[in-house]
């Protein structure tokens, strides 16, 4: 019996050694699997921010202003300066972005455009449409004169 007692006491020793080095292995390999799928994961799938495009800027070219017809008999006296960038090759011709106010805001009730919120969006959508009317050479549209009758 003797013989029993020291043969399981080295046997018990040599077991959790082994135990504890497929534990370590397996460890290893969760945390080798974890970081590439992470690595991947922000690598390929999250979305980055788009880069914001920083202009310098060029002439400012303030068109005359021009009369549109809203909804109801109402009218709008709207006056724009267009700014341009700086590699713009030449001022740019303001009647592009004229075409783009009348069509903009043609027969737009007044309630449409009395609040700042409103009048805010209309130029937002506006200037987007001169953006690409000028395939980037203009970058912002300024509003010299706005005024409903």
């Amino acid at each position: 019996m003797a013989k029993d007692k020291g043969t399981e006491t080295p046997e018990g020793a040599e077991a959790p050694k082994k135990s504890k080095k497929k534990l370590i292995i397996i460890l290893l390999a969760v945390l080798l699997l974890g970081g590439g799928g992470a690595g991947s994961y922000f690598m390929f799938f999250k979305k980055s921010e788009p880069e914001a495009v920083t202009y310098e800027p060029g002439a400012v070219v303030t068109l005359d202003a021009i009369t549109v017809n809203l909804a109801d008999g109402h009218f709008l006296k709207i006056s724009i300066a267009l700014q341009a960038s700086a590699e713009a090759h030449e001022e740019p011709n303001g009647s592009k972005a004229l075409d783009l106010v009348i069509s903009q805001f043609s027969n737009k009730a007044v309630a449409e455009l009395s609040t700042n919120e409103a009048r805010e969006e209309q130029k937002k959508e506006l200037v987007e449409k001169v953006k690409k009317a000028y395939e980037e050479e203009v970058y912002d549209v300024y509003f010299t004169e706005f005024v409903m009758q």
